[in-house]
């Protein structure tokens, strides 16, 4: 599955990760509700599951996708520092977003 963790994203993630004592988290982007042709989506840190798969193209960030689920499948993961948030949003599938 494609996964696009923008380096703003990498650098607020990797910072997130530097404050865990835990090493095993992994960065996790998951859907919360899907409807027609667009999802809203959740982030956070989280344990590997049976039915994930790991996205490691970006150096330094693993990010956790649940297999098969094709709202996850080309998202790009972005960090906006002024709101203070994280974007996610899926240019294959009409470049909704939702944080």
């Amino acid at each position: 599955m494609k996964c696009k963790v923008t380096p703003s994203a990498k650098m607020q993630v990797m910072a997130m990760l530097k404050q865990e004592t835990d090493k095993n988290l992994k960065l996790r982007v998951y859907v919360t509700e899907a409807h027609g042709d667009h999802a809203h989506y959740g982030i956070g840190l989280d344990y590997q599951r049976a039915n994930d798969v790991i996205n490691a193209a970006t150096p330094g960030v693993e990010v956790l996708l649940e297999r098969n689920n094709p709202f996850l499948d080309g998202i790009v993961v972005d960090y906006d520092g002024a709101q203070n948030s994280f974007t996610i949003t899926n240019p294959s599938k009409g470049h909704h977003h939702h944080h």
